[in-house]
């Protein structure tokens, strides 16, 4: 099992390298006005890469069904060493990831950023959440998992894949890190940090609950930060080109 993790996370890694080389060449050859925009975004260009590539892998495992003995086995494992009385906490940090908490949340959060005259972070903010809600419904209709049911548990609308608290809680925490980062610069790093906490525990509360598979999280946590850093990118690229 060690070495075939180790060799998907090295075809992973060539694979993140291919694509940034491959978006470098592009941009000196046919658009060489990307290219200090790469230098500048070079982190956040890859890291949009890595969560893709990431992402597809562990769907690719799931519509081949090859991810349910691990899938099973970390399952019983938070199981087993979860404690029960944190059940309750673990509840509310579930609500916090679902749509009854984010979306007031999220109108809220972009309106006082509109107030402020902060619109691209409004945008920013506001499209990552939206993007997040139909690329969930749109991959449970399309992969049709069925839950797991190792255990008793609370139902839930739809079907496993992917999380949809995980998925919309990591656009929104990543949404909001970046426009922290924008607007007071010396507290992105933290702002982040919170952010990949609060979706850490979010997917976490998921496999405590027993409502969702460990791939169902994990596909979940890399798609949703990924469309909040894709956005990033493509509007400070727009936003270059309309100052230009």
């Amino acid at each position: 099992m060690w070495t075939e993790l180790a060799a998907d996370l090295v075809k992973m890694g060539f694979f993140v390298a291919c694509g940034y080389a491959a978006l470098s060449a592009y941009a000196r050859r046919r658009r060489p006005d990307w290219t200090a925009h790469l230098s500048t975004r070079r982190l956040a260009v890859l890291g949009v890469l890595t969560l893709a590539v990431s992402a597809i892998k562990v769907i690719e495992d799931v519509v081949e069904q090859e991810s349910g003995p691990v899938d099973t086995a970390v399952l019983w494992f938070v199981r087993d060493h979860v404690p029960a009385k944190l059940s309750g906490a673990f509840s509310l940090i579930t609500h916090s990831g679902s749509a009854t908490f984010l979306v007031p949340l999220g109108l809220f959060t972009t309106l006082v950023l509109l107030a402020a005259k902060r619109r691209f972070e409004a945008l920013l903010l506001a499209l990552s959440l939206t993007t997040a809600t139909l690329l969930t419904y749109v991959l449970k209709v399309l992969v049709a998992r069925e839950r797991p049911v190792l255990w008793d548990t609370q139902w839930y609308w739809g079907s496993s894949f992917p999380s949809g608290h995980t998925l919309s809680t990591a656009a929104f925490s990543t949404a909001v890190a970046l426009c922290v980062a924008r607007i007071w610069p010396r507290w992105g790093n933290l702002a982040m940090a919170l952010a990949l906490l609060w979706t850490a525990l979010v997917a976490l509360s998921r496999l405590v609950l027993g409502v969702h598979w460990p791939s169902d999280v994990l596909a979940a946590f890399c798609l949703g930060a990924f469309i909040a850093l894709l956005l990033s990118v493509m509007f400070d690229r727009h936003r270059s080109d309309a100052a230009a």
